[in-house]
């Protein structure tokens, strides 16, 4: 009966060890991200989580059009400066922030919230530093996996993008 018992607890431990390794082997569905720029002498950077298509319609069904999203998965989506600037026509002093916005089927807007670390889904609009309009266009291509792009376009000017499905959205960013 000894035996029995010791050799059940030997199976139930292996059993369990592997488990354990198939599960911390496995990426998860919206994995991490980070975009840097340097611009204008300045660090940008974006993190996030990157969901996938998967077979879902995203643009107005999954993300629905005209209402507050995420901006990513998970974790709520984090831009860090170590300068000041412009996004669009909104003033963005160095620090940390969340970024949200609210997509629409012809325009974007993005949100930037003076609140950080919070769930993605923990949006309090009391801590909003402000809004600006996005440029949205039709992409060609279908994007499958949520990017999010800095891409300098001068000295001291560049580009923020949101890619996804078949949209990207944009807006300029100047660093002051």
């Amino acid at each position: 009966m000894r035996k029995l018992t010791t050799l059940s607890l030997c199976l139930l431990f292996a059993a369990t060890v592997a488990t354990a390794e198939e599960t911390a082997k496995k990426k998860p569905l919206s994995p991490p991200a980070t975009t840097e720029a340097k611009i204008g002498g300045r660090n940008i950077t974006v993190k996030y989580s990157a969901p996938s298509k998967r077979g879902r319609v995203i643009m107005g069904q999954l993300v629905p059009y005209n209402q507050i999203w995420r901006t990513g998965a998970n974790s709520a989506t984090t831009l860090t400066t170590d300068g000041d600037l412009m996004l669009g026509s909104l003033h963005v002093p160095a620090g940390s922030y969340t970024l949200y916005t609210i997509p629409g089927e012809k325009d974007w807007t993005l949100i930037v919230n003076k609140q950080t670390g919070q769930w993605g889904t923990e949006y309090d609009a009391a801590q909003d530093l402000g809004r600006v309009k996005m440029t949205a266009k039709p992409l060609k291509n279908t994007v499958e996996t949520f990017m999010i792009g800095l891409n300098p376009s001068g000295a001291k000017s560049g580009v923020l993008s949101l890619t996804w499905e078949n949209t990207t959205a944009t807006v300029p960013v100047v660093v002051h």
